[in-house]
């Protein structure tokens, strides 16, 4: 009966493409990390944008408290009703007279100007008094608190004044936050200036900007910041225009106040100011309001400052978290816009933003591609070491324009693209490296045992001896006159029969529980581990098999015309060998070693001169009493010196069935 044989074994396109795809073209791989990169840092700020700007606000803030300015604030001096003044005074809400008190005694000080972060609401006795005392005050400003909701509210108390001539709520260009009520000085202050203190809150309860300007009824009213300015301005009329940045680097948009040619304060485009944190706490000089009354203080603080009263006593509810602390209050907040209008270094977000963190998203890219160029474990580290770097140069970068600059960057999403492309780049590297691994282990599993390719291709080689000494059951297959086949079939028909040898023969002995150990040319060498009765059976059913197998199903299709025929020889022998790795680093080879090795290949060769298929050694045939052997004799094989009893299964022996091989190699 013929058999087909092939001389290629069929290969999967969708393997061979993906191998390909990931071994012989890694830029595909790094770009495609490149991209899911993009994409996750897309995913994650559209998902979790107020996540996002909390964890950016809060750890980007670290360049002010690690760099903090500890130098005290000379032109700036806080007048706070504190725990000791409500103690001194009494209770807050203080009489009116009492407050025209203070603000007498701080106009008598010399201050250039009185801000108060105080609102006068409700008609009181004592309102005249007050009222006067501020209007005779070198400069005086009350503040009045616009409800910033997203809606209309009823809440109206007091008076709204002095809004910005010259700039209307739909004709600034900015997008200016709307307040639908609010809590005003009463009427009788209508002629005092006034600035609103509106804070815009964050969900995690911090005021990080406050809004220059705001719409009341159509009506833009200013901060209490730029109230001052133009309250100490040449002009009575208050007066402000907003103009566009004019490149990247510049805000969104700038508020010029008339009469200070060189004050343009920065503002987004919502018409926000960012508060400044760059100093801390401690610079700013602070009085309490019961020692200005009694006079306990010494008048320089006041003389030629900008006096800023407000509370600082638990009890009056004006506490917000910053950088600094978990209760701060917001008379220094107030301390810090004013101080960074006065210094101009308002932070601000520059128009470019984006542009800047697509220039390094590039940056980072590049960075990421050629680290993983690198050969070997080096791409690995330089990978895993940009994973923590490039976020940290993002945030350091963010930390470097703000201290230098007065820029607020932000730095969230370029370390989140600087985290994912190194990270993602260095899986796929990973994968990449599994891949050619496994392949390496494949390629050598398809030439060696798989324990053996496992070693070889896990471990590192070295010059030493690495193999094992086991006792073993040896079966050695060589194919009889193939050379004389060979002599008259084309190389592809040669090739296409041990092609069909070493298939069939390894499947075979394989599932009789052995392995093969080496394929030389026409032969092959297996192995049982063991050397008792069960390895011998095995070994014996395999060779029966075989011959069913090969001698009966291929070799008779292809014997040479006038020659004699192709036969399958095969020796069984057991005995303890040395199994493992032997020779230079640079040059190893798998081997089987031993006295036992060579026994069975010269037994293998008396095949043919004793005319039988199988021939069994001593030491197997003791263990085959009922499998009905015949001795052939005592024989001094070639090449050892002693003489070996050798046996034969009889011709009429029954040969195990391949189909129930299972139960033999149980």
């Amino acid at each position: 009966m013929g058999c087909e044989v092939s001389n290629r074994l069929p290969a999967s396109p969708s393997s061979v493409s993906l191998l390909h795809w990931y071994v012989e073209t890694p830029r595909n791989g790094r770009a495609l990390s490149l991209l899911v990169a993009g994409l996750l840092t897309y995913l994650v700020v559209i998902s979790a944008p107020v996540w996002l700007y909390q964890v950016e606000e809060q750890i980007g803030s670290v360049g002010w408290t690690l760099f903090s300015e500890n130098a005290r604030e000379e032109r700036i001096t806080l007048v706070v009703i504190d725990e000791k003044s409500l103690a001194e005074v009494g209770p807050w809400p203080w009489p009116r007279d009492v407050m025209a008190q203070l603000v007498s005694e701080i106009d008598r000080s010399g201050a250039l100007l009185q801000i108060h972060d105080v609102v006068y609401p409700e008609p009181r006795e004592g309102d005249i008094a007050l009222e006067q005392a501020l209007g005779s005050a070198a400069g005086a400003v009350v503040a009045q608190v616009p409800a910033l909701t997203s809606g209309p509210t009823e809440a109206r108390i007091g008076t709204m004044t002095h809004g910005i001539n010259g700039l209307t709520c739909s004709g600034v260009g900015l997008d200016l936050a709307v307040a639908g009520g609010y809590v005003a000085a009463a009427e009788v202050f209508k002629g005092v200036p006034k600035g609103h203190n509106a804070a815009l809150i964050d969900p995690d309860g911090g005021v990080r900007k406050s809004p220059a300007l705001v719409c009341v009824d159509g009506v833009v009213y200013p901060s209490l910041a730029l109230a001052a300015f133009m309250q100490l301005g040449p002009s009575s009329s208050w007066s402000a225009s907003v103009s566009q940045g004019d490149s990247f680097f510049e805000p969104e948009a700038l508020i010029s106040v008339e009469g200070y040619p060189g004050l343009k304060i920065p503002v987004d485009k919502t018409g926000a100011m960012r508060i400044d944190f760059h100093q801390s706490p401690e610079s700013f000089r602070a009085v309490s309001a019961s020692d200005v009354l009694a006079g306990r203080f010494g008048e320089e603080l006041l003389e030629g400052a900008w006096v800023i009263v407000g509370g600082t006593a638990f009890g009056m509810s004006d506490i917000v978290p910053t950088p600094y602390s978990g209760a701060a209050f917001g008379v220094e907040l107030q301390a810090r816009i004013l101080s960074s209008v006065l210094d101009l270094s308002v932070p601000f977000t520059p128009a470019g933003a984006e542009l800047f963190f697509a220039t390094m998203i590039i940056a980072f890219s590049a960075l990421a591609w050629t680290a993983s160029l690198a050969s070997g474990r080096a791409v690995e580290y330089r990978l895993s070491l940009l994973v923590l770097l490039l976020p940290a140069v993002s945030l350091g970068t963010h930390i470097y324009f703000l201290q230098s600059f007065d820029m607020w960057l932000g730095w969230t999403v370029p370390a989140l693209f600087g985290f994912f492309a190194p990270a993602l780049m260095l899986v796929f590297e990973l994968a990449k490296a599994r891949l050619e691994r496994g392949v390496v282990y494949q390629n050598l599993a398809s030439y060696l045992s798989p324990a053996v390719a496992k070693e070889v291709a896990f471990s590192l080689p070295s010059s030493h001896i690495d193999a094992e000494r086991r006792d073993v059951t040896l079966l050695s297959a060589d194919i009889r006159n193939f050379a004389a086949f060979g002599e008259s079939r084309p190389p592809e028909e040669i090739a296409a029969v041990l092609h069909y040898f070493s298939i069939r023969a390894n499947e075979i002995i394989e599932s009789f529980g052995g392995r093969v150990a080496e394929f030389r040319g026409d032969s092959a060498l297996a192995i049982w581990e063991g050397a008792g009765e069960r390895s011998a059976r095995n070994a014996l059913d395999a060779a029966a098999a075989l011959q069913v197998a090969l001698c009966e199903r291929l070799l008779d299709d292809h014997n040479p015309e006038g020659l004699e025929p192709m036969a399958l020889g095969i020796g069984i022998d057991q005995g303890p060998v040395l199994i493992g790795s032997i020779g230079s680093s640079d040059r190893r080879s798998f081997t089987v070693l031993g006295d036992a090795v060579s026994a069975t290949l010269r037994i293998r060769e008396m095949t043919t001169e004793l005319a039988q298929p199988i021939l069994i050694g001593a030491a197997v045939a003791r263990h085959l009493v009922d499998r009905n052997l015949q001795s052939q004799g005592s024989f001094l094989l070639p090449g050892l010196r002693v003489p070996r009893v050798l046996f034969a299964p009889a011709q009429s022996a029954e040969v195990v069935p391949i189909d129930k091989r299972s139960t033999n190699a149980a």
